[in-house]
C-alpha cells in the first residue's frame, strides 16, 4: 500500500460514519464519471449491419460454391496427372 493512501486510510477512520459514507458515495460518484473506469467488451453482435452486403462483391453461398467447385477441378487434374 502506498504511504499516500495509508494517510488516507488514517485520514478517514477520523470521521463520523456519515461523513465516511459520503466520502465513499463521492469517490464511488467520481469513478463512474471518470474515463479511466472500466468499459464493457464489444460483443460481436454490436458489429451486425456494419459490413456492406456482399462483403467482398460476391454472395457467401456463391463463393462456397465456387471456392468447391474450383478444389473439386484441382483435384480431378491431379488424379489425371496433370
Amino acid at each position: 500500500m502506498s504511504p499516500s493512501l495509508d494517510q488516507l486510510l488514517q485520514q478517514a477512520e477520523q470521521l463520523t460514519p456519515e461523513e465516511r459514507l459520503e466520502l465513499i458515495r463521492q469517490i464511488a460518484q467520481g469513478l463512474k464519471t471518470s474515463d479511466t473506469a472500466v468499459k464493457a467488451k464489444p460483443r460481436w453482435s454490436d458489429l451486425k449491419g456494419m459490413a456492406p452486403y456482399p462483403m467482398m462483391g460476391e454472395d457467401a453461398q456463391e463463393w462456397v460454391s465456387r471456392t468447391r467447385r474450383e478444389g473439386d477441378d484441382h483435384r480431378s487434374q491431379m488424379w489425371r496427372g496433370g
